[in-house]
């Protein structure tokens, strides 16, 4: 058998793991069943994950690097946050939920399935927390490289950005149809712009001086 490093052999089997979970979902999901779809031996994938949990915190980890790699594609964050939502958002769109719903799915299993269990480890929670982390460092850093401030704190940007998309997202899973879904991810982008009402920073210290 041909070597393969300990990096790559993770991410085989991370993507191994979001195909089987995005196929028959989270309680349907077993180790061995990741390790028959990463083409390896069950032993393999305990060396690699010695628990369903860390296997699980290693995809939420992916899906993050996903959404990040999504949301930045394409965009110039020093052309303001207004700019870096709808760029990043409608692309996040395109790519990771009309393009993977499935992945969505998931996602939500994934959660929900945690806090069904006694959820101990605190999966849920670290997902959303990072989910939330990463909305608001993305409008923080857009914002803060075009020179802006906003009408509202980041972090409180990031949780209602993040919950108006996941409101739509469950939407658009639970009836697909991509014309609405549109059309109501650039009002819901609307109502979060007017909400940040992202301002340049020296034109805010002028008003206020004069």
């Amino acid at each position: 058998m041909a070597y393969v490093r300990a990096a790559e052999r993770e991410e085989q089997i991370v993507a191994a793991a979001i195909r089987v979970l995005s196929a028959v979902g989270v309680p349907g999901t077993t180790l061995r069943a990741v390790a028959a779809e990463a083409g390896i031996s069950l032993g393999t994938l305990h060396y690699v994950f010695p628990s369903k949990d860390q296997l699980l915190r290693a995809v939420t980890a992916k899906v993050i690097n996903d959404i990040s790699d999504a949301l930045r594609a394409g965009i110039e964050l020093d052309q303001g946050l207004e700019h870096a939502l709808r760029k990043g958002i409608t692309a996040f769109w395109g790519k990771l939920v009309e393009g993977d719903v499935g992945l969505q799915i998931m996602q939500y299993e994934l959660a929900m399935y945690s806090r069904r269990s006694d959820d101990s480890t605190g999966l849920a929670r670290s997902q959303y927390a990072a989910y939330t982390s990463l909305v608001t460092q993305f409008c923080e850093q857009a914002a803060r490289s075009a020179g802006e401030r906003c009408a509202v704190g980041f972090d409180v940007l990031g949780r209602l950005a993040l919950a108006a998309v996941d409101g739509l997202i469950l939407q658009y899973v639970a009836q697909p149809d991509p014309v609405r879904a549109h059309r109501d991810l650039e009002h819901a982008l609307d109502m979060i712009v007017l909400l940040a009402d992202p301002q340049p920073v020296a034109a805010s210290r002028t008003r206020r001086s004069s």
